[in-house]
Parts: structure tokens; sequence; C-alpha cells
């Protein structure tokens, strides 16, 4: 008796118990399984799941979009280190007191190398 009790708090009606008993792939495949109450009854929490999902999807490409664009920027950084250090390097070559001598000797400027070091002058006030 107590059985038979239990079993009625969990299955209310024969058409409910039917129900869970004849669901087969042709009524998968031809949609009569969603005309069911238990299907129905479930249908706000498929609808949330699939809002979840693509919500999910979408953060996936937005992080992938992003993924791709920082690694893009970090290239281009790369690069950009790269020339930074190049023309540092040629500005100090192209400083040097022998090159500077050349180009105004190309450049036919009347001016003179030192000879002697340059001297400090103090002023007494």
């Amino acid at each position: 008796m107590r059985k038979k009790n239990k079993l009625k708090e969990f299955i209310l009606s024969k058409e409910e118990f039917g129900e869970f008993k004849g669901f087969s792939i042709k009524d998968f495949l031809n949609g009569r399984i969603l005309t069911r109450q238990s299907v129905a009854n479930q249908l706000p929490f498929v609808v949330y799941l699939a809002i979840l999902g693509f919500f999910y999807i979408g953060n996936h490409y937005k992080v992938e979009k992003l993924m791709r664009e920082s690694a893009k920027l970090s290239k281009e950084l790369k690069e950009l280190r790269y020339e930074a250090i190049t023309t540092s390097s040629e500005l100090m070559y192209m400083s040097k007191q022998s090159e500077v001598l050349k180009k105004i000797r190309s450049l036919n400027v009347e001016l003179e190398d030192l000879t002697e070091p340059p001297r400090i002058l103090k002023v007494k006030k």
C-alpha cells in the first residue's frame, strides 16, 4: 500500500505516465514531441538555454577577434621597436666625429676640426 502512495506522488495520472513511455524517433522527427505537455512545461528552460548558448557563442567570437587584434598589435609593436633600434644606431653612427667631418668636406663648408682640446673659461665676478 505504501509503495502505491509513493508512486502516486510522482506520477499523477496515467496520461502523464503514458507521455514518458511513448517517445520515439519518429515523434521527434515529425515534431509531435513538441506538442506533449511535459515538453511544453520545459519550454521556458529550453529557451533560456538557447539564449545562453547564443551569448556564449557571441562572446567566443568577440574574444577571438580581440585575440587576433592583440596579436596584430604585438607584431606591429615588435616591428616598430626594431625600427627604433635601427634608427638610433644609424643616428649614433652619423654623429661620430669622423662622419661629421666627411659630411662637412663633402658639402665644401670651410670649417676646420679642432687640433687642441677645448678649454674651460672661468669668469670672475
